[in-house]
């Protein structure tokens, strides 16, 4: 039997920056969904070196974040690795300080490796003038499409992913579905 790959799927972003929230809008809306124990979600806010033994305790870590600068609309999806984002010259491939590239390259110095993929969204306004709770409209439009980039992500490689209510798995063509995450 084959070892089931550990997998973090890390949210960044800090939700009272408008659309650098966009990975906490994605974490949020997973919660709708079962997922094995061999996967973990995090919201983690920025991204920081104090996750470094991730790169030794996962096989796999999926980053959320919002992405700016690529001169493509805003909505247009990305996957990259650590590596594709060292490489790429385009404004901030990631709105914070520490990029996945760093956290990988500065892991692999301590002898941690494990496969990392980078999976954002061109955003419309990641840094306001005024703290701002929420995503730009098209931001929030496109949200969906972001969700199930991370699950068509995990489906294909294996992960039973189980949508909450229905109890159904989620399949290859799967369509999220927006669930209300405003505080009651």
């Amino acid at each position: 039997m084959k070892k089931q790959d550990h997998i973090a799927v890390f949210c960044v972003g800090n939700k009272l920056m408008y659309d650098d929230g966009l990975g906490v809008a994605v974490y949020e809306q997973l919660q709708a969904y079962e997922f094995p124990e061999n996967v973990e979600l995090f919201d983690l806010g920025c991204l920081t070196l104090d996750r470094i033994n991730d790169v030794r305790d996962f096989d796999l870590i999926v980053t959320v974040d919002a992405v700016d600068g690529t001169d493509e609309p805003v909505g247009t999806l990305f996957r990259f690795s650590p590596e594709d984002m060292a490489q790429r010259s385009f404004g901030t491939q990631s709105l914070h300080d520490l990029k996945l590239s760093d956290l990988f390259s500065s892991a692999a110095l301590l002898g941690y490796n494990c496969e990392g993929i980078c999976l954002g969204m061109q955003v419309e306004n990641p840094f306001p003038e005024e703290v701002c709770v929420g995503l730009s409209p098209r931001v929030a439009e496109a949200l969906p499409n972001l969700v199930d980039l991370v699950l068509a992500e995990l489906v294909n490689r294996g992960v039973v992913v189980i949508e909450r209510g229905t109890n159904k798995p989620v399949s290859p063509g799967f369509h999220h579905q927006m669930m209300d995450t405003s505080p009651q």
